[in-house]
């Protein structure tokens, strides 16, 4: 045991084995902190996105509650209505500015539930069917104010109009932003 290599290596093995020691336990410590202030920036960045995407968020709500409401058959007809039209003009012009009116909207799907803006198209199609129908049930030599007048008729015997049906939903989306 004299042997000078085997001395060394007596001399030397708890030294290697302190320093694998404090570097697996520094190099850990290390990763973990690292991890946490990663951690930390994710949920810094996210809070920083809620910021300013929030905004957009609610200017999206506001803009899809004008557009149903522009589109609730008072509104709507005082807005298109014309005189000199017929009723198969008055059709014409309604759905056209009920199109133009979506698609003018159209973008603000990216900021709403999957359910809210499912619910804005459905207002649409809706509303768009009940100027349809109330012009089948008038027919097509008749004036632009029996079409009016049909078209308040089936509205009213609505529980809700299709744009108030798209109003709760936007309006239960909001509440729960808050």
């Amino acid at each position: 045991m004299n042997d000078p290599l085997v001395l060394a290596l007596v001399a030397i093995m708890p030294s290697v084995v302190v320093f694998l020691t404090a570097f697996y336990t520094i190099r850990h410590f290390l990763g973990a902190r690292s991890a946490e202030r990663q951690a930390e920036r994710v949920a810094e960045a996210r809070k920083d996105d809620h910021k300013h995407v929030l905004p957009l968020r609610l200017q999206a709500y506001e803009r899809l509650t004008l557009f149903l409401e522009r589109i609730e058959p008072g509104p709507l007809m005082l807005r298109v209505h014309r005189g000199g039209m017929d009723a198969r003009d008055l059709q014409a012009a309604l759905s056209g500015a009920i199109r133009e009116e979506f698609e003018h909207n159209v973008t603000q799907q990216i900021y709403v539930s999957d359910r809210a803006w499912q619910k804005v198209r459905q207002a649409k199609e809706e509303t768009i069917r009940l100027v349809n129908m109330s012009f089948d049930q008038v027919g097509e030599g008749a004036g632009s104010s029996d079409l009016s007048r049909r078209i308040f008729e089936n509205a009213a015997r609505l529980s809700h109009t299709p744009s108030q049906e798209g109003l709760v939903a936007i309006k239960e989306e909001v509440r729960r932003l808050f």
